[in-house]
Parts: structure tokens; sequence; C-alpha cells
């Protein structure tokens, strides 16, 4: 955890202002274990949440570290803001990672123990009886045999390629010739393809569950893989490689092409982690290191290594309902319940959504009645992440090929998505759609769609403007907020940014959006100084903002000094923050909680009280250095007054949760908030739609 020492090398409290944060999403990430940890929470959801950890630090590793040892490479040794050089940082990052590994597995042990008393059990080989083993042999030999293949390393064969997190075994042989006293390596790929988890047959009537894992599977009959030759010892491994993309995007020809090619790159990328399962054979271990020339960034697992596979273990155990959460019930959007025409409702007011408590299908039903309505013109639309049967992908194709003007701005750098925003790109180009792939050096992240309708009184253009990606699936995990207008102003600021991403543009004077790279830094800071200054004329002033991080050194500095002059600050951030709450005059005024639980809190909304006269905006962008300059973000004023207090009354909903919320202290550590009075829970409570939304009546609290 983060103490109240100052870094290493700190020769001021000018670093001292600012938690580093890359430490700070160690503790974020801890967060999420301790939602693993809870005993209140249904065991197949706490299943959910380690696996979550374990990817959560997949990609850290192959994205923050990997950026830390780049700089190392390079002999970058500055100290950044918070005082810390690249090596001093990764000593503390990696001695907290394995920290943090241990206490992950030490929860996935107890977590064994209680499914097993549900009757859901992991055994080994050696456990099963004589039945099980006999069909798991078949199982093994018709199956799982044919798929493998043995990689012996020597000086005739050398290392073969090792995915990025993929699963291992290392195997270290002797000879069955007595005279033959060398010692023999070899490596197995354990298959992704067929599962990680493989069910055992049961009695008949038996309401057990046994799953054995694909490895131990592999483990027992490995010698069935090196005939004439004697294992000594079968131990798993697994290896994290560099993940960051490097585009020349200046001097690609074809984006997407270089795109390709650069994912094909990945799999080859310096080594940043290794994984070995605890009691590895000092041979295999030392051939691995040499290897992989990897020095501190050597994880022993006292467990089975990647525990990601846990994610789909609730489909595998199916029915059992007192193992999971209370299936959601979603709510279509009142406003569109009883109406066909999206476009009448939209013309009257404005529309807000909270996914995942009203569905996503009201923003798919919406472009589905645009690409079928004959008198909408065009339909522009950027995407970030889709999902992998995307209903959007066939409406927009289905508009092109209908004769209208369909533009889709597809974000094909999107992490770790580029491969299925690659196959989307493609699919929409056959189907007449203009494809823009967005501006060279920017990430386009801005969540908006703008359909243009040919209406009596003339063309009209309605937006749809949200905090996250136009992902049916996640919608359904994420909490997210959407708007749906016609407000003139906002519907021309939309074609002027669509005009900026697809064409050459001057940079356009915005009329209610505040659009990044452009003016959203400033514009942001400028927000804030004018609450400071209500603050100083007796004015009511506060900032309630809500968003996954916060990290840019000058908003920070920015709320410091209006924390000064004193301004309320309630800061609701869900992941990084680098800001230091509650400092005496520093940022004493100021509040930062994170709230970890079922879904993931993802919206980005801000409330800036204004001397009475508050904005309210949602927005695709965090307060973080890469997305107020290196992408297109987007903030988006609420202008309907009851929609305004539809969102003040979400982040007060926020601010009252006395169960899942913890409070960051000025040391960088997060604590339980104190439950005084009843239980709050933000989540739990905003299913019930009533409690937050202002529906044309007013509000009862």
């Amino acid at each position: 955890m983060e103490n109240n020492h100052k870094p290493e090398g700190a020769k001021s409290n000018d670093c001292y202002k600012y938690v580093n944060r890359d430490l700070s999403w160690i503790e974020f990430n801890r967060r999420v274990l301790e939602e693993a940890q809870d005993p209140t929470a249904p065991l197949l959801e706490r299943a959910k949440f380690l696996s979550i950890v374990s990817s959560n630090l997949d990609e850290f590793m192959s994205v923050r570290v990997a950026g830390i040892l780049d700089q190392m490479k390079a002999g970058y040794h500055k100290k950044d803001f918070t005082g810390y050089t690249p090596s001093g940082l990764l000593k503390r990052l990696l001695k907290r990672a394995n920290r943090m590994v241990a206490d992950q597995y030490k929860a996935f042990r107890d977590l064994t123990r209680q499914l097993a008393r549900e009757g859901i059990f992991f055994p080994s080989y050696d456990e099963l009886n004589s039945t099980q083993q006999k069909e798991m042999d078949t199982y093994f030999h018709e199956i799982v045999f044919p798929v493998l293949t043995p990689m012996a390393v020597d000086q005739s064969r050398p290392f073969p390629l090792v995915h990025t997190q993929s699963n291992y075994l290392a195997v270290v042989l002797e000879s069955c010739v007595p005279t033959d006293l060398r010692t023999y390596f070899a490596i197995v790929r354990v298959p992704h393809n067929l599962g990680r988890l493989v069910r055992v047959p049961v009695r008949t009537n038996s309401k057990k569950l046994e799953f054995i894992r694909m490895e131990e599977l592999i483990k027992h009959h490995i010698e069935s893989l090196f005939s004439g030759y004697k294992p000594i010892a079968v131990n798993g491994f697994r290896l994290t490689r560099n993940a960051d993309l490097t585009l020349n995007e200046e001097g690609a020809e074809d984006l997407l092409e270089e795109i390709e090619k650069e994912l094909k790159q990945r799999r080859w990328g310096a080594p940043v982690r290794l994984e070995v399962e605890k009691g590895i054979h000092p041979y295999a271990l030392e051939l691995l290191r040499d290897e992989f020339e990897i020095g501190e960034g050597c994880f022993e697992i006292d467990g089975p290594i990647d525990l990601t596979y846990l994610i789909k273990l609730p489909q595998l155990v199916g029915g059992r309902a007192h193992l999971y959460y209370p299936a959601l019930e979603q709510v279509y959007a009142e406003e569109f319940e009883h109406t066909d025409d999206f476009f009448e409702v939209i013309r009257e007011r404005d529309v807000l959504l909270y996914h995942p408590y009203e569905c996503f299908d009201t923003v798919a039903d919406f472009i589905l009645q645009a690409s079928d309505d004959p008198y909408v013109l065009a339909i522009k639309m950027t995407l970030y992440r889709v999902s992998g049967n995307s209903p959007l992908i066939g409406a927009l194709a289905r508009a092109a090929e209908s004769g209208k003007q369909v533009t889709v701005v597809v974000e094909l750098k999107a992490r770790f998505d580029e491969e299925r925003n690659i196959a989307w790109a493609r699919k929409l180009e056959k189907a007449g759609c203009h494809v823009v792939y967005g501006l060279v050096g920017l990430k386009t992240h801005a969540k908006i769609t703008l359909v243009v309708r040919q209406e009596q009184d003339g063309l009209r253009r309605y937006v749809h403007v949200g905090t996250g990606n136009y992902n049916d699936s996640t919608a359904k995990l994420y909490t997210d907020v959407g708007l749906f207008t016609s407000h003139q102003v906002i519907g021309e600021d939309a074609s002027a940014l669509f005009n900026e991403m697809t064409g050459y543009s001057s940079p356009h004077d915005w009329q209610a959006f505040i659009v990044a790279p452009a003016d959203m830094k400033t514009r942001l800071i400028e927000l804030i100084e004018r609450e400071g200054r209500h603050a100083l004329a007796g004015k009511p002033a506060r900032i309630v903002a809500k968003m996954n991080s916060l990290s840019n050194q000058e908003v920070v500095d920015a709320l410091y000094e209006a924390s000064q002059a004193g301004v309320k600050i309630d800061l609701i951030v869900r992941g990084v923050c680098v800001l230091r709450p509650g400092v005496p005059d520093l940022s004493e005024n100021i509040t930062v909680r994170s709230i970890v639980d079922r879904f993931l809190e993802h919206s980005r909304l801000y409330w800036f009280e204004n001397g009475g006269s508050p904005d309210v905006y949602l927005s695709s962008a965090d307060w973080m250095t890469r997305n107020l300059t290196r992408r297109i973000e987007l903030m988006c004023p609420v202008r309907d007054e009851e929609l305004q207090q539809s969102v003040i009354n979400l982040l007060e909903l926020c601010l009252r949760d006395n169960v899942k919320a913890r409070f960051l202290q000025p040391g960088g550590t997060y604590i339980r908030a104190a439950e005084n009075g009843p239980k709050v829970r933000s989540q739990f409570d905003a299913m019930t739609i009533s409690r937050w939304k202002v529906r044309k009546r007013e509000y009862m609290r």
C-alpha cells in the first residue's frame, strides 16, 4: 500500500502532492480483489472477480510495465512529476504486484474450498476414481493428444516461439538409455481452443460437478509425448510480452494494413513477465529466465497459473441461482416504450438513458429505425469497441445498401480490439459505407451518432451522445449514460465534429461541445477556476465529477487551487487517481471515493454548481493526459433542467454509497466508507429507476 513517506530521491514536497499513477492502479486492482474476497458475495461472482484481477494485471504488465522497461532500455532515468524514476517505480510495482498475486491465490484457495461445499470440485487426476480415469484417458488420447506438439530445445532446435499469455508446460527429461546421463528439455503448449476446464463424468443423478484442468490432464499423460525418455519434472509457465503497438501512421499508406502487420508483430513483443509454477525444477527455471532475459519480473505462482479461465466457470456450472447475483431485469426506456417513432419523441424532448438498468436495445432500435426510415438522408457514427455480433453493423450496412449516406469512424487502434474492428471495417466498406480511420496520431474515443433527416420544416439533426461504447455486450456489464437530443446547436456541433474527423476543417468554434484535443483541457481548467471565483465571491460553488481515472497534473493542480479557494469538490474515481485528498492547506475540501461493485463503473459525468446555475456534462473522456491531448474526446452539455437533475441525482446516489464505496486517504490507501445510517448500495439502488430519473414530474427523495 502507498504510505506517507516521500518517493525515493524527492527533494521537495512538490512531488509529494501526487500519488504515482501506476501505484494507484495497483491499489485499484486490489479493490477488485477485495470483491473476490467478500464473504457476502455469491461464490461464482467472486470467481469472476478473481478472473478480472488476472486479466487486469495481464494488461497492466503488457502495457504499463512494458512501457517502463522501454524507458529503462532507452536510458531514460528522469523522475516523473510524482518523484519516481523508471527503475525505482518498477521495483515498487513488482513488489506490490507479487504481494497482490499472493493474496489473490489465497482467495482462490478459499473459494475452491467453499465451492466444494456446494458440490463443485477441481480434482487432480489421482483423485479421480477408476471409471473417471478411464473416461479422462479416452478424452486425452482421442481429443487432446492429436492437438499437442512437444517442442524440444537443444543445439539443433532453438527455443521455439512462446506466445504471449498462453499456458505452457516446461518438461525436464532424462534418457531411458542408461549410458546417456544428459538432461533434456522441452516445452508443450496447453491448447487454448479445447477449454481450460474439462468436465469429469460423475454418477447418474449426482449433484456433484467435477472439473479437471487441461494442464493437469496433460501432465499425467506427458510420457506419451516423449517415448524413450523419462520426465523428471513437468511445470507450468506463462509469458507476458509487450503488447503496445508501435505505428508509423505518418508513413503508413494504408493504416488498416499497417495495424494488421503490427498485430502479427505483437506475438514477438519483448518479454515483460514470466509466471512459473511454485516449485519449478531449477534447471527449467534457469533455462526460461535466460531465454526470456527476465530478472525481477518472475512471479512464482502457488496454484494454477492464469485465473482468467474462472470467468467461464458460471456458464459451465449453470443453475444454482444462489451462487450468482439475481439476474438484472433491464427495462426499456419508457419514453420510447409505447411508440414506434423515435424521431417524434426526440423532437419533443431530450431523453437520458442509464445502462445497464435501461437496456441498450433502445440505442440499437434507434439506429435500426434510422437505417429503414425513407426520410433519413445520412447516418454518421463513431465505433471504438463493438461486440462480436453487433446488430448495429447490420443496420449500418443495410442503410448504405438502401442509398443512405453512411459514414463510420472506426478506431482501429482500440487496444486489444484491433482485429475485431478491422473485420467490421471491411464488412462496412463492402456494404458501401464510408469508413474513416480517424486522424493521424489521435485515437477517436468520442461516442456519438448523428442522423440527418428530411422533415416538413427542413433538415433536422438527431444526435445520440454516450459515455460508453456502442457495444451491446458491455452495455449489460458497464454503467454508462447516453443522451438523445435534437437540439439545433448540438446538432450543428455534431456535424462540425464529423467534418473535422473525416475531412479538412479548421478548428470549429464550438457552441455546445467541449472537444479534445482542441480545447477540452483548457475549458476544464476554466470551469474549475470559475468555481473558485464563485467560492471567493460567496456564491454557491461545488464540483462533483465521476470518471474512470484522474492523472493529468494540470487538472489536479487546478482542483487543488479551487479547494484552497473554498470549493467543495467530490470526485468519484473508479481507478487511477494521482490527487491526494484531505491534505491541509492543499486539498482539505476534496474527497475522492471509488466504487467497485457488480457492474463496471464507466460513466463520465461532470457537475459544476456555477453560482446556482449548474452546468452538467456527460463525456467520453477521463481527466487523463492521453484523453485530453492524444484522443478525440467529447463533453456534451445536458441542457434540459429535468435531465440535469437526473444526472445530479445519480451523482448524489453515488456519494451516499456506504457499502461499496472506498475513500482515498492522503497517503494513497483506500478505506471503506463507514456504514452510518441505512445501507446505500448505489448500483443496487439505481435498479429502481424512480430513485434517480426525473420524468416530467417532481423528484421524490
